[in-house]
């Protein structure tokens, strides 16, 4: 209950959805197409306390649905990772995060179209723009893909918690026809090529 209300008035003040955080954890916002299946995904990784679907790169006024789908306002479809670096690295995130979209899309994830569903990754700590970095450098270097990878790099300067009904939407609706197509292959992927990443209950890939 107390987390439901936190979750409410999160939404409802434009804040970060868990401002305290437990010692020795750490955040990262990740950007890469609609936020339902991304927040799936890092939901289902060991060492991640928590992952939650919302808003950033632009203000708090404009940090609603109805207006960041005009692809006007800055932000991007985002899920704010908190994670315990002790049982799980900012590298396996990254290898997660490259794994379950395709950073070579401009402004677009699948059937999404727009600078909402832009590639970016919004580092919390100077260590995570240095690794995020490097990481994306050994990619272009590596030819990891067939096109130039388009992930933007850039300081996390707010983040704002999507609306409830958005949050864990896979979870709950996983017969959602787009959740089926675009989603749940993220989740196999994850469960095929990172089995050790996965949590023993995960929601959905424990199903799978």
């Amino acid at each position: 209950m107390k987390s439901s209300i936190a979750l409410l008035l999160a939404c409802l003040l434009g804040l970060s959805a868990f401002p305290a955080r437990a010692a020795g954890t750490e955040h990262v916002v990740f950007a890469g197409g609609c936020f339902w299946g991304m927040q799936a995904v890092f939901e289902s990784l060991r060492g991640v306390t928590s992952a939650v679907a919302g808003y950033s790169g632009g203000n708090a006024a404009t940090a609603h649905y109805e207006i960041v789908s005009t692809g006007m306002t800055g932000h991007a479809e985002s899920v704010e990772v908190t994670y315990d670096p002790a049982r799980i690295s900012f590298k396996q995130l990254l290898d997660v995060f490259f794994l379950v979209h395709d950073p070579t899309e401009l402004n677009r994830q699948g059937p999404d179209e727009g600078t909402q569903y832009r590639s970016e990754i919004f580092y919390a700590t100077p260590a995570q723009q240095t690794e995020a970095a490097a990481y994306i450098a050994a990619l272009g270097r590596k030819h990891a893909y067939d096109a130039p990878v388009v992930t933007k790099l850039d300081p996390l300067r707010g983040f704002y918690v999507a609306e409830g009904y958005h949050q864990d939407f896979a979870v709950h609706n996983p017969d959602n026809e787009y959740i089926v197509i675009n989603d749940l292959p993220k989740l196999k992927k994850l469960k095929v090529t990172y089995p050790a990443l996965v949590k023993p209950n995960a929601p959905l890939i424990s199903k799978m």
